[in-house]
């Protein structure tokens, strides 16, 4: 079965649906209040979090990865925190590359296992006690703005320019995960990725910085040009991934969306085995998709990395001083 975002979430303005849903909305947003109440553990190293308030992909996986990046230019031995979405253990574990799967981690901490040493667990005080005694001098999360177990140095908001905030009502009236005007107390930084076609920007105080960025490919592209490419994605919207391919010049003849997280069935896998045998077509997928898939069905595609292009260069250096400052 496959979930989607239901669209009034999506309206400019608050319809039927989320009138009536809004009391359930009203009880969510103060059980998530009563829970960010909670003291988090304070870390012996600074702690920096790319989190969001919508429900989906906002592009955080991207942003951990740029800045842990950048810690590492800086001399910093950072290390990655993450919750390991739809993994079916429930233990605290480092990521192993060579024995870790994505039913065992998630799929998204072995893509951030490439850049740094990354811990999956629900409970990030504990992954960051473990991650600290591993010799980590600064830690990253992956998600977690509402998760009250670790305190926070520095909270990223990482908006998505093109989807916006939708009818900016409270689960399940709308796609956020609390209210607006809540998550701005906590957050010293915002990250647009794309064009602000919401205008978005305009929701933040001065004492918020707020930066952009979009997503751009890999240099992997260039190996796709000039191919007819039938490309598939699993993330939180996947026409994002085949617009990037398009305006890179490498527009997709056909393209399949899937849920985000989505886990493939051998159906799916059979059905993408059938696409991958097509003569005089390539297929095409994004990291995070690929590392579900068997390494027989890895050999016969594509894979396209994301990165971030700065809008301004200097922005991601500004956002790592505060870091510091704020610890």
């Amino acid at each position: 079965m496959r979930l989607h975002a239901p669209h009034f979430w999506f309206r400019p303005n608050v319809g039927p649906i989320s009138l009536l849903l809004r009391p359930i909305s009203l009880l969510v947003t103060a059980i998530t209040r009563k829970r960010l109440r909670r003291n988090g553990y304070h870390s012996l190293v600074p702690v920096l979090c790319c989190g969001n308030i919508t429900v989906g992909g906002s592009g955080k996986t991207p942003l951990t990865i740029d800045l842990t990046e950048r810690l590492q230019k800086r001399g910093y031995h950072p290390q990655i925190l993450s919750r390991g979405y739809k993994r079916r253990s429930h233990a605290n574990m480092r990521v192993d590359l060579q024995t870790s799967t994505a039913q065992m981690v998630g799929d998204e901490p072995l893509l951030l296992a490439r850049t740094a040493p990354t811990w999956v667990g629900a409970n990030r005080a504990q992954t960051a006690q473990l991650a600290i005694k591993d010799k980590a001098d600064c830690l990253v999360m992956d998600d977690g703005l509402q998760n009250p177990s670790l305190f926070k140095n520095l909270s990223i908001l990482v908006l998505d320019g093109a989807t916006g905030l939708g009818n900016r009502q409270v689960l399940p009236a709308g796609p956020l995960r609390e209210p607006i005007d809540d998550i701005l107390k906590r957050i010293k930084a915002a990250v647009i990725l794309g064009d602000d076609i919401h205008n978005l920007k305009s929701l933040f105080p001065q004492s918020i910085f707020v930066a952009q960025a979009k997503l751009i490919p890999g240099p992997e592209i260039r190996h796709l040009l000039g191919q007819r490419i039938i490309a598939f994605a699993g993330i939180g919207h996947p026409e994002k991934f085949f617009n990037m391919l398009k305006d890179a010049g490498v527009p997709p003849i056909r393209s399949l969306s899937f849920p985000d997280h989505h886990t493939y069935s051998k159906t799916d896998i059979q059905r993408l085995e059938n696409l991958s045998n097509e003569s005089g077509t390539t297929l095409v997928t994004t990291a995070k998709d690929a590392v579900k898939l068997p390494s027989s069905l890895q050999d016969k595609i594509s894979v396209v990395n994301v990165e971030l292009l700065w809008q301004e260069p200097t922005a991601p250096d500004h956002i790592l001083d505060l870091l510091f400052e704020n610890s």
